[in-house]
């Protein structure tokens, strides 16, 4: 539910002129008739000044009379108004903001250092205005606690030794984090009359402390995987090897041989280096 009233006061081109009119007037008739009632023009003229006003694209004023909202101008232009008004300007601009690098904890307890980039702008003067005490300062702030929030609900990464089956993660669902953060900045934004154009995470990482553990974590994680990949492609080539040597009938191998086969195959597909054959010109049993 929002108060504001736009305002659209008269144009400020027709009371310039009359302003002109009235100041020239004013001082030719003090200076041909010498009439202190012409005074009363250029006091009149003098007055009139305080009431133009100038709203620039993407600008607004907020009036006020003695307290009393009277209306909100959005449309840009000259304009003249009560000279006995406020006139408070609030800029309808888009504006950015990037957070300071928080460090909060993720859902494990993990210490991360997170920041937001935040595009925003003012939809709602009146809410901007008389709602909040100072809507800037508030935006920073509760965008600060929209993080902390966040971060809170989601671990940074899934690791499989911790048991989490977390289809969402800080690290790996970038659109569906910052989906939520947006969602979360329009709520807590909406009493101040803000819009939320955009809202994305705009650093992420684990703390000094926990970061080269966790670099660590990772590089095993990853080469536990590797190897998982290279065992199963192993497994399969020798098994290969040993049908078509036993479909062919290229030879015939007792399950001993076929053992001290296999060992060297894996040892040869799964080593980091290349294997040093030994060249046996003898016999099988030597």
């Amino acid at each position: 539910m929002t108060n504001e009233k736009t305002s659209t006061p008269p144009s400020g081109y027709a009371m310039l002129l009359l302003f002109l009119i009235l100041f020239i007037f004013g001082i030719g008739g003090i200076i041909a008739f010498r009439h202190p009632l012409f005074g009363l023009l250029i006091l009149t003229a003098l007055i009139m000044i305080p009431g133009f006003i100038m709203v620039n694209p993407n600008s607004s004023r907020i009036l006020l009379l003695f307290g009393k909202y009277i209306g909100t101008i959005k449309n840009n232009g000259l304009y003249w108004v009560n000279p006995f008004y406020t006139k408070t300007k609030i800029s309808l601009r888009a504006r950015n903001f990037d957070s300071e690098r928080l460090k909060v904890n993720d859902k494990m307890g993990n210490p991360i250092i997170i920041s937001t980039i935040l595009v925003w702008r003012v939809q709602d003067t009146h809410k901007a205005a008389f709602d909040v005490d100072n809507y800037e300062n508030f935006v920073r702030i509760q965008t600060d606690a929209a993080v902390r929030e966040l971060a809170s609900k989601y671990p940074y990464d899934n690791f499989a030794d911790e048991g989490l089956d977390e289809d969402i993660t800080l690290r790996s669902s970038m659109s569906e984090v910052n989906e939520a953060l947006e969602l979360e900045l329009t709520e807590r934004l909406a009493i101040a009359g803000i819009e939320v154009l955009e809202s994305r995470i705009g650093y992420l990482a684990y703390a000094n402390e926990i970061a080269s553990a966790m670099l660590r974590r990772q590089q095993a994680t990853a080469i536990v995987a590797a190897r998982h990949k290279i065992v199963e492609g192993a497994v399969s080539m020798v098994e290969m090897a040993l049908n078509e040597l036993s479909k062919k009938q290229i030879i015939n191998l007792d399950e001993e041989r076929k053992a001290a086969m296999v060992s060297n195959l894996m040892v040869i597909l799964c080593s980091d280096k290349d294997a040093t054959p030994v060249v046996n010109a003898g016999t099988l049993n030597h």
